[in-house]
């Protein structure tokens, strides 16, 4: 039992530690920022509750099912990587591109009525996957997966246990720091936060291109 209790402190501090730069909720809640600018109090924190739900399934079906469903359409981690490094990409240019006119001009009315359906169709993608958890999320469960095999049916159990534990973690510290984004969009002010969505989008460009390039070398070699 001691052995057993060991084993599950061990991975669940090693599946935090593994979680945390990839699924970033600190950097991440800086991302989604804008998304949640016109949402009431009320609006955002069911948004924020949707995404945390959304991640949680994702890391789930991925910790018991990733390496099956991989196998079922043929896939390896390099070309996931790949795939998800392009839509991060994507994600960093249009935020990079976006016009700041056509950010006021959403500020009438209709708009500002239509935010709540529109965000709705946005939870799941982008907000959820890939920006929450993406491919070096799968990358990072897919491998807590295989590490935490054992022939042993109670053991593996165990080891299960201490990886999903952090998951509970990180959706925790990711509802956290996603509802309280606008207090940190109050310390910046308006230009500040114009300045920094900027900032973060050629971030997010690069962390992309970065894991594009990742799968890509690992695709090729």
């Amino acid at each position: 039992m001691t052995s057993e209790l060991h084993t599950f402190i061990h991975l669940l501090f090693i599946g935090v530690v593994a979680l945390f730069p990839v699924v970033n909720p600190i950097g991440t809640a800086f991302v989604v920022m804008p998304y949640f600018a016109r949402l009431d109090r009320g609006g955002k924190k069911r948004a924020v509750g949707t995404i945390t739900l959304y991640a949680f399934c994702v890391c789930t079906v991925t910790l018991i099912a990733g390496q099956w469903i991989l196998k079922l359409f043929g896939l390896s981690i390099p070309v996931v990587q790949l795939a998800g490094g392009i839509m991060i990409c994507k994600m960093g240019w249009e935020f990079l591109s976006s016009d700041d006119k056509d950010a006021s001009a959403d500020s009438s009315s209709d708009v500002g009525d239509a935010k709540p359906r529109n965000i709705d169709n946005q939870l799941f993608y982008p907000l959820t996957f890939p920006l929450t958890t993406g491919a070096g999320t799968i990358s990072v469960l897919l491998t807590l997966s295989a590490h935490g095999a054992d022939t042993d049916l109670r053991q593996m159990l165990f080891n299960m246990g201490a990886i999903m534990l952090a998951i509970v973690v990180m959706c925790v510290l990711v509802y956290v720091f996603f509802l309280n984004t606008q207090r940190i969009e109050r310390y910046l002010g308006s230009q500040g936060e114009r300045i920094f969505n900027r900032l973060i989008a050629f971030f997010i460009f690069c962390v992309g291109l970065q894991i594009a390039v990742t799968g890509a070398k690992a695709l090729f070699s």
